[in-house]
């Protein structure tokens, strides 16, 4: 008879994936739980910046001084907690995002950093540049040779503006539409982004410290089955 003492009916997977405490179930439920809370941070980081990605790391000097390799970057919707602005509105209002230390040129800076893919290609890495003006079609075919108008931008440390240079596999520059702009940056963390800029090395230390935690275990069980080896002969 179903469900009888001498042939129980085997719980469900669903239950069993809750209640159980095999191996493969247990590890089913860490992998869930983790799955869940990576899901629900990277929800939150949209719905509170409205963009993705929503961090970024710094991984070249273009920046500095105010921004530096391994800073961590909080990206938002262009037009969230105010409208993007550039360097030559911000002069005339004192408004600027990272901005306490001068150029290279030992000039104050002003206006927000901006986080664009180069010519609208989402094949090469998105760049994060201060927006220094906005041009129209006109001026941006006699001063920029381009197509359209758009966003004008300089890295804080560099000598030209990114529409004077290129990039391998897409030539000049161009001037940055807006739907080129991923967002801008609300703030940044020192050196938080050194772990993802070296994860292979990260990871290399962290497999070889597992391997070395699980042989200094093995060695212990070894040790304490000796033990109980020379009591039990002693003890004959």
């Amino acid at each position: 008879m179903s469900g009888s003492k001498d042939n129980p009916e085997k719980p469900s997977l669903l239950t069993a994936l809750r209640t159980s405490e095999e191996q493969k179930f247990s590890l089913a439920r860490d992998l869930i739980w983790v799955v869940g809370v990576v899901g629900g941070i990277a929800l939150l980081l949209f719905l509170v910046t409205g963009t993705w990605p929503a961090v970024v790391t710094i991984e070249s000097e273009s920046m500095t001084p105010n921004m530096n390799v391994g800073d961590l970057v909080l990206v938002v919707q262009q037009d969230r907690f105010g409208a993007l602005e550039t360097l030559e509105e911000g002069a005339l209002n004192g408004y600027g995002k990272y901005n306490s230390l001068p150029n290279n040129s030992g000039q104050k800076v002003y206006g927000d950093v901006i986080i664009y893919r180069p010519n609208g290609d989402t094949a090469i890495h998105p760049i994060i540049h201060r927006a220094i003006r906005y041009v129209n079609d006109s001026v941006a075919a006699a001063a920029y040779h381009a197509s359209h108008g758009g966003y004008i931008t300089k890295g804080d440390h560099n000598t030209i503006e990114d529409q004077q240079g290129g990039l391998a596999g897409i030539g000049q520059i161009q001037p940055v539409k807006p739907e080129w702009v991923v967002g801008k940056v609300l703030f940044v963390v020192p050196l938080v982004g050194l772990l993802p800029l070296h994860l292979p090395e990260v990871v290399v230390v962290v497999v070889v410290l597992m391997l070395g935690y699980e042989l200094y275990l093995r060695s212990r069980r070894d040790e304490s089955g000796d033990q109980k080896r020379k009591k039990g002969k002693r003890g004959r």
